[in-house]
């Protein structure tokens, strides 16, 4: 985990920068996290993993 603080990317983006800046934050592969976040949405009836994605795209700041 890295002293940063939470952001989202700008160049490490599919949609909006979330998982990005997750990857970032947390010193972890994007892609792999991707990947994670995926399948959890899809496997768990319990996370719903696009009203999430949604939050987080409104509170967390992009990067400068």
């Amino acid at each position: 985990m890295t002293n940063s603080p939470l952001r989202r990317s700008r160049s490490n983006r599919v949609i909006a920068g979330v998982v990005g800046g997750l990857a970032q934050h947390f010193g972890v592969n994007a892609r792999g996290l991707r990947i994670v976040y995926v399948l959890v949405s899809i496997l768990s009836a319990a996370f719903p993993g696009i009203l999430v994605y949604l939050l987080l795209w409104l509170l967390i700041p992009q990067e400068d």
